[in-house]
């Protein structure tokens, strides 16, 4: 598949992707203040999930609100830290 079909495809699924990134970076902006507003140190895990799981929620918000996948992924971000916070060791 053509690097422009799967754009066009995931354009139609998420949005214009400069509203889905502006929202994702503004998601960002305020955990990020937050964050070092409170002093709170985020281990790498927690950093990336938590940044991934902005991306997923800009998609929500700026696409097809009844994507399931992006609620999944959501889960399973939070999952992996959750697990290893717990130590459930995954590979």
């Amino acid at each position: 598949m053509s690097t422009d079909k799967i754009l066009e495809e995931r354009g139609s699924r998420y949005g214009n992707y400069l509203d889905q990134a502006t929202i994702s970076g503004e998601l960002r902006r305020v955990m990020d203040f937050w964050a070092k507003e409170r002093d709170v140190k985020l281990a790498h895990d927690q950093s990336d999930a938590l940044i991934m799981i902005a991306v997923k929620i800009s998609r929500v918000i700026n696409g097809d609100p009844d994507y399931a996948d992006n609620w999944r992924d959501i889960a399973g971000y939070a999952t992996l830290v959750a697990d290893r916070l717990d130590g459930k060791e995954r590979k």
